[in-house]
């Protein structure tokens, strides 16, 4: 038996009393992609990205683990609803034009202490202003450096467009704005590599492309780090007393902690282990997070079909945002209808022995997202769910 079959047969006898369509964490493989993070950050602490995990019960369990410590959250409403909860480090790593949100932090001692908000802009200080509606609490900020790549004098951009702040002149002329404005502090500096932390450089079938990303991934190291180091110097000339300087992702972990600047590293998705990590050389995870689909027709020779299953991920549509029939191993998707809505027909030989109402387990593609499809993650350990927890939407939070 392969482990991947060992892995099916556990999970079936887990949720043999549970009806599919129905969602999983492995907590063994789960427990060991947290130590394989905390082992490639060198010390450094690792602040989880909750857009990657979305469940309370696993953010905290991985905070209680030694070498992680704070929440990297992705809306203002979901870090006030952490911070209500307990959680007090919660660094928003977006933007936000929330006014009602802003209103009820600079009203309150306990979340402006607990919450760290994200400015790239001035305009963005005026808006929280605006928003205060007499709340006087000291507004805790974090600026974000762009760490794209620029080819050919700039008009060739490799990563993606978050901030417009990219030299040290213009990240310290907005840290000089926010230590000017009364009612704001500045805490940190974020810098997030995506096109080194979030894409994979050993592409299965495309060694020209995954030799292409590699060579663009290391110039690319390269340049940001001698960037983001001039970044920090000129902000602490600025604020001296920088709590941190954020960096990375699960991608990048051990890169972007070899660099002095950096005092803490963003990672999420490596807890999951979704199939868009599965393209690296530079680590190895383990399948976490799965679904499974009931099979509920067989029409005919190699082919069943299951309920459901189309869950596309967010980003630029293809194949690859499609979730990937994992268990049993070799079933693949009919290439004239995909993952639909309603249902997915499957092909493969392995079709022939399955039964209806037997489940088809798939991975995701990117982490996260799969909980908002779900309302519970059943937690397995060994061949039984030791508990169920809800994900955000299981808690009625749906944040975007």
């Amino acid at each position: 038996m392969t482990p991947r079959a060992a892995d099916r047969a556990r999970y079936d006898r887990a949720t043999a009393h549970l009806d599919a369509p129905v969602a999983v964490v492995d907590l063994e493989a789960f427990d060991a992609n947290a130590a394989d993070l905390v082992r490639r950050a060198g010390g450094k602490p690792v602040r989880v990205a909750s857009k990657s995990v979305r469940c309370r019960a696993l953010l905290e369990r991985v905070l209680a683990r030694e070498g992680f410590a704070g929440v990297m959250s992705y809306t203002l409403a979901e870090s006030l609803w952490l911070a209500r909860a307990g959680f007090d480090d919660v660094l928003l790593a977006y933007p936000s034009a929330d006014r009602a949100g802003f209103a009820e932090l600079a009203g309150d001692a306990k979340l402006a202490g607990a919450v760290t908000v994200m400015v790239d802009d001035p305009a963005q200080l005026e808006l929280i202003d605006r928003a205060r509606d007499g709340g006087a609490e000291e507004v805790r900020v974090c600026l974000e450096l762009d760490t794209s790549l620029h080819l050919l004098g700039g008009r060739v951009r490799v990563g993606a467009r978050r901030s417009p702040l990219r030299t040290p002149a213009q990240v310290a002329e907005v840290a000089r704005s926010v230590a000017r404005r009364p009612g704001f502090r500045l805490v940190g500096l974020m810098a997030y590599e995506g096109h080194v932390a979030g894409v994979g450089d050993a592409v299965a079938g495309r060694p020209v492309r995954s030799r292409v990303v590699r060579v663009m991934q290391a110039a690319a190291r390269r340049e940001l780090a001698a960037r983001r180091a001039a970044v920090v110097a000129a902000v602490r000339e600025v604020a001296p007393d920088l709590r941190f300087v954020n960096g990375g992702g699960t991608g990048s972990v051990q890169h972007t902690a070899a660099e002095d600047a950096v005092t803490e590293i963003a990672a999420g998705s490596g807890l999951f282990l979704p199939r868009l990590f599965d393209d690296y050389t530079s680590f190895t995870g383990r399948p976490a997070a799965l679904f499974a689909q009931p099979v509920v027709r067989r029409p005919g020779l190699g082919v069943v079909t299951v309920l459901g299953g189309g869950y596309p991920a967010s980003g630029v549509a293809g194949q690859d945002r499609s979730p990937v029939p994992y268990l049993p191993e070799g079933l693949r998707y009919d290439p004239r209808e995909g993952a639909g809505e309603v249902q997915t027909p499957l092909l493969g030989s392995p079709a022939d022995d399955l039964l209806i109402g037997d489940k088809v387990w798939f991975r995701h593609a990117k982490a996260g997202e799969l909980c908002e499809r779900f309302d519970t993650l059943h937690l397995i350990e060994g061949d039984r769910v030791t508990a169920s927890v809800p994900t955000y939407r299981g808690e009625g939070r749906t944040f975007l």
